[in-house]
């Protein structure tokens, strides 16, 4: 199995924790799904309170490519790192059962959301919950694992098939303004290498910098 990481993007930054009490060590939430014959079949995000984020998944690029494991971190939006640790604490931290029960529901996937800080550590699975804010924690996390994924397939069309790219970035862009995907910046040094390469078609650099000050604005109005 090939290793495929974006380089360019920020470290992690691990040793910065949250400043509280006595050197507590930093809160972080993270969502996990498992969904097999999909693409990918696995996929986690993990947001520190600090808004260092982590995404990691295993899955094919091109059907005709192999499964690879991808890693990328990236920093995520003020807002939306509150609404995500708002969510935890409404959802009393995941520390109960969060799945409806209902069995009749259409299976989306084994999705689990876990909190872990200095005092708490819990992990809670489910298929779809009633509870509103982990409804709301779970499409945001949808959200972003979308524009990350637009991010690994940029990549490799990129190095390995640039023909591909004004498709992909095109509905990358009509996906961005139907909101249907998350931040943006996450994805930016790539969107940024695109730009910068001239040897891609002026329409394909265009569209790069387009999503790039969509995810410019969004990052700083949110």
């Amino acid at each position: 199995m090939g290793v495929l990481a974006v380089a360019a993007m920020p470290a992690l930054l691990t040793s910065q924790q949250v400043a509280s009490g006595n050197a507590a060590s930093t809160a972080m939430v993270t969502f996990t799904l498992d969904f097999p014959q999909s693409n990918p079949e696995h996929y986690s995000i993990a947001v520190d309170a600090n808004g260092h984020a982590s995404y990691e998944c295993t899955g094919k690029v091109a059907e005709d490519s192999e499964e690879q494991a991808y890693r990328a971190e990236f920093e995520v939006s003020a807002g939306n790192r509150e609404r995500i640790f708002d969510w935890a604490k409404q959802a009393q931290y995941f520390a109960g059962k969060i799945d409806s029960g209902n069995r009749n529901l259409a299976f989306t996937g084994a999705k689990m959301l876990s909190y872990h800080d200095s005092q708490r550590s819990n992990t809670s699975r489910y298929n779809y919950s009633n509870l509103a804010p982990v409804r709301q924690a779970t499409a945001l996390f949808q959200n972003m694992a979308g524009t990350l994924e637009y991010g690994r397939r940029l990549a490799y069309y990129h190095r390995y098939q640039k023909l591909a790219l004004d498709e992909e970035l095109k509905r990358m862009e009509a996906q961005a303004r139907n909101d249907e995907l998350s931040e943006i910046q996450g994805v930016a040094p790539v969107l940024q290498e695109i730009f910068e390469d001239t040897s891609v078609i002026n329409v394909v650099r265009a569209r790069a910098k387009e999503l790039m000050q969509m995810g410019s604005g969004a990052a700083a109005g949110r």
